[in-house]
């Protein structure tokens, strides 16, 4: 158990140094002449957040004169547009988005938290209604509670957005609220019973008393133009580039399950084997590689680290100290159980402290996944481990039997029926000499004294049981008279 106590220990330390943020970069000294080119392709994730803000923050402290967000994407989870949008917020250099092809969802949302929106031609943005994802894939449905639930927080997110950047509210609560009618001084831009979605002609169209237009600032044909437009033709393009450490914390928290089997796996198979090898690193490494990749998706957080060695601890104290098992190694369980599923729980934006039943099923599943296959793999390894090279030294491959020639103790049945005298007083433990040859010997439980006659009754290895002669020899004549 002092095993499983340091593999434990050692996978926190190892997360714990894994999870440190990374400091801000050095100021770059033609930080005036900069513009940040921010991508945005494909699935937006939580691990995306971390990019964002690492991009950010090297252009909040170099001084840049802009950013600019590079969106071609479906959507994505909405607690990470959430975050997005909040730390674009708070960004005091001025943010424009250029929609190259799509800005659906997630990304429409992120769009219209920027102070100016540009579309290449042919580049569409709207449709910003929250949906739910099974955790097998495919559209899950929502009960018109929880529908009503997530369209109200996601409408006043993107409300919010809005009117921080200055672009119009309607238009943007259009893209989430299908029920609603879109129409300035009496033109309908967007009946009642459809979500909006705009091509880059009607994005820029100009409404209203003020001939304000409905979203666009205008059409680009790619950066560069859009570069010449705003008056920075001759600033220095920086673009962000993910990193593979970014793009390795993306795999992690697709294939979590994989990793909680292995570090599952690896310490049951460490607790099973003598000394501290092999299992145990890998188990180590996965466990912490679980919580790092999670902590840079913007999942998991030193709390749930934190949790998870609390609970090993209490297990610990449970296995090693108390008799049985009772409370304290269930509350043990409970609190690994608990860090690890939270660790992996997206939230909705608005929503309550205390997940829910959508949200914890993935989380769910994988766990389940994880012990399951842990415990498969465990099932098929476990009667292999003797025949495998790198454990069969570990491993007591068969038993020490007597017919091998293995043997704790020589064979003393010959000694039985010897007569001696006792060296020591026999206590009922002492030592006696039969003919030349000084034995270890006990009795039945008698005292005997030193220099009495005695006789060997039982040999059974290394235990020599003796009697007195003369009780000896008393037990004999009875069985004669009998």
């Amino acid at each position: 158990m002092k095993k499983l106590l340091l593999t434990l220990c050692l996978s926190a330390v190892l997360a714990q140094s894994l999870c440190g943020q990374t400091p801000p970069p050095p100021a770059d000294p033609a930080a005036e002449d900069v513009v940040y080119l921010i991508p945005i392709r494909g699935m937006i994730e939580p691990a995306l957040l971390y990019v964002i803000r690492r991009g950010l923050d090297e252009a909040r402290v170099s001084n840049a004169r802009a950013v600019i967000f590079v969106m071609d994407t479906p959507g994505g989870t909405l607690d990470a547009a959430s975050e997005i949008v909040r730390t674009i917020q708070a960004l005091k250099v001025p943010t424009y988005t250029f929609v190259e092809k799509n800005a659906f969802s997630a990304g429409a949302i992120i769009a219209l938290a920027t102070d100016h929106i540009y579309m290449s031609p042919g580049s569409v943005i709207g449709d910003a209604m929250p949906i739910m994802m099974s955790p097998i894939g495919g559209v899950q449905e929502m009960s018109d509670d929880l529908k009503e639930k997530s369209v109200s927080a996601v409408a006043a997110l993107i409300r919010s957005a809005a009117q921080e950047a200055g672009h119009r509210v309607d238009v943007a609560e259009k893209m989430v609220r299908r029920e609603l009618e879109l129409s300035i001084d009496g033109d309908v831009i967007s009946p009642a019973g459809q979500l909006l979605t705009l091509t880059n002609v009607e994005a820029e169209r100009s409404v209203g008393p003020d001939s304000q237009s409905l979203l666009s600032a205008g059409t680009a044909q790619n950066v560069d133009d859009l570069l010449t437009r705003i008056g920075l033709e001759g600033a220095r393009k920086k673009e962000l580039v993910v990193t593979a450490t970014e793009r390795v914390a993306r795999f992690i928290a697709a294939f979590a399950p994989l990793f909680l089997m292995g570090g599952l796996l690896g310490i049951y198979i460490e607790i099973k084997t003598p000394g501290f090898g092999l299992p145990g690193i890998v188990g180590i490494i996965c466990l912490s590689i679980f919580f790092w990749g999670h902590h840079i998706a913007g999942l998991a957080g030193m709390e749930d680290l934190i949790l998870f060695t609390m609970g090993a601890i209490l297990l610990l104290v449970e296995i090693l100290f108390i008799p049985g098992f009772g409370a304290v190694g269930l509350v043990g369980i409970l609190l690994m159980l608990v860090a690890l599923v939270n660790s992996m729980i997206r939230r909705f934006p608005g929503g309550p402290l205390l997940p829910g039943w959508p949200q914890l099923q993935g989380p769910l599943v994988n766990l389940s996944l994880a012990l399951l296959g842990a415990a498969a793999v465990a099932a098929i390894v476990a009667p292999l481990l003797p025949s495998i090279p790198a454990f069969n030294r570990l491993v007591l491959a068969k038993a020490a039997r007597r017919e091998d020639g293995y043997a704790a103790s020589h064979d003393t049945q010959a000694l039985v029926g010897l007569e001696g005298t006792a060296l020591t007083a026999l206590h009922p433990a002492g030592s006696a000499r039969f003919g030349g040859r000084k034995v270890d010997v006990i009795t039945r439980g008698e005292f005997i004294d030193a220099g009495a006659n005695l006789k060997i009754v039982e040999a059974h290895g290394s235990r020599i049981i003796v009697e007195a002669l003369s009780q000896t020899k008393g037990a004999s004549d009875a069985e004669k008279r009998a």
